[in-house]
């Protein structure tokens, strides 16, 4: 008894033993994490691998932002009441786009906007309750900077430091989301879903959620020539048409109700490529004489330059050395060439260039057309092939660039320093030689989405 007695102490013993080393092993690996970070600190805000961490810090730190700025920086009223006015016009069974219109004139916007501003309509007591409004706005913006971050953290090409430009230090940025409450963060909210889909490698998803973008606003379109040229790349011509099918498909179920009452009118009014812009309220052509900012020539003008750019980098700067630009036209399994799969660096550089070159030659661009760039500008500017394009100046590009989008009302000098900027950072994407692609042979009988 003795002995077992003893034994049995022993075991005790052991396993209290045992027990204490196992509850020490987290803290232990918690506190090397932490001793790790400290000992890297100096590097913490420059080396990629910190990215997650540092967006997780600023992602809290927002919420607190977007609370504080909610309550104590006055709401501005500019298209909310019309837009309330807008889609109360379809709720009280007016389908004719015609006859649709607010305070600042009519609607021209698919109808994927009248869906979701309608969803608003209801939740906010008819568009009453700005407030609510406002907080719900608040969780798009951090909806949008959570799918940013993980693009960026899936390319690991911008440092850290960088993130605090892209969130926290923007007062335009935070007055488009939630002191103005415009449908164009809603509509890049569902954009950056869906590259996060493209990188994934869900394809159709991603179209699928890429058409309900482009029916809350147009300007979602200027990622398309780099989309078209991506799924060209990734499926060959044939694949790519059901994917082309899907995009036209949900926006005619969107539009079938206003389509239905009056097709053209419709049509017109939702894709207006002709919309004509006041000189007064743009950005980018405060230097310009107004009819020359109103002339059809120079319209046409800035339409081939923008095609001539988009062509170009789809010749000499997207498509893989080596291989012609009509290849990527065939089926895969008839593609002689060894086929790469698309890198997610690739995937994102392509369709943030092709959104900047649109951008570059926009007719005109207004106030809140700022969110339709601003969170692809850093990996626009650290995708740029001129090494000696240090930090500092990588930095003060963004600075200007920021000022410009908050002079107000623009000026000939903000407007001039915007195409300087943007002048720069085409130079630089141009130069930049194309993303190296991981060696993958084909196999006919892989499947893809």
């Amino acid at each position: 008894m003795a002995a077992a007695s003893t034994s049995l102490t022993h075991v005790a013993a052991n396993m209290a033993g045992g027990g204490k080393k196992k509850s020490s092993t987290l803290p232990s690996t918690f506190q090397k994490t932490l001793s790790s970070v400290w000992q890297d600190k100096h590097m913490v805000l420059f080396k990629a691998e910190y990215t997650f961490l540092v967006t997780a810090v600023l992602w809290f730190l927002e919420i607190g932002i977007n609370i504080w700025v909610i309550q104590k920086v006055s709401y501005t009223e500019i298209d909310w009441k019309a837009y309330m006015d807008e889609v109360e016009g379809v709720i009280n069974g007016t389908y004719d786009y015609t006859q649709l219109k607010g305070d600042t004139g009519p609607l021209v916007y698919p109808a994927g906007f009248v869906y979701v501003f309608t969803g608003l309509y209801y939740l906010t007591d008819h568009g009453q309750n700005i407030r609510l409004g406002q907080y719900v706005f608040a969780v798009f913006y951090l909806i949008t900077l959570l799918l940013v971050f993980r693009i960026y953290h899936r390319t690991k090409k911008v440092p850290p430091y960088v993130f605090f430009f892209v969130c926290c230090a923007s007062y335009r940025i935070h007055s488009i989301f939630v002191l103005r409450l415009f449908n164009d963060p809603v509509a890049m909210m569902l954009l950056f879903g869906a590259i996060n889909l493209f990188v994934d490698g869900r394809w159709t998803l991603g179209c699928a959620l890429y058409s309900l973008a482009v029916s809350v606003k147009m300007n979602v379109l200027l990622f398309a020539p780099g989309l078209l040229f991506l799924l060209l790349c990734e499926f060959g011509l044939w694949k790519t048409l059901p994917k082309l099918t899907l995009c036209a498909a949900i926006q005619l179920v969107l539009g079938l109700p206003f389509l239905l009452v009056n097709p053209v009118g419709y049509v017109s009014r939702a894709f207006d490529l002709g919309r004509q812009f006041l000189f007064k309220w743009t950005v980018n052509w405060r230097f310009l004489p107004e009819d020359v900012f109103l002339s059809r020539y120079f319209h046409l003008a800035l339409l081939l330059a923008h095609i001539t750019t988009l062509v170009l980098f789809a010749l000499k700067r997207w498509k893989r050395s080596g291989n012609s630009i009509w290849s990527i036209l065939t089926d895969l399994s008839e593609r002689k060439e060894t086929v790469h799969k698309l890198s997610a660096d690739q995937t994102v550089l392509v369709l943030f260039t092709s959104n900047f070159i649109g951008m570059c030659f926009s007719r005109s661009l207004h106030y809140q057309f700022y969110v339709w760039y601003f969170h692809t500008l850093p990996y626009l500017l650290w995708s740029g092939g001129v090494k000696k394009l240090a930090h500092l100046l990588r930095v003060l590009i963004l600075g200007l660039i920021e000022l410009s989008w908050n002079t107000y009302p623009s000026t000939n000098y903000s407007s001039i320093s915007l195409h300087v900027c943007h002048f720069i950072i085409l130079l630089c994407l141009w130069l930049n030689p194309t993303p190296a692609l991981p060696s993958q042979k084909l196999d006919n009988k892989a499947k893809r989405h």
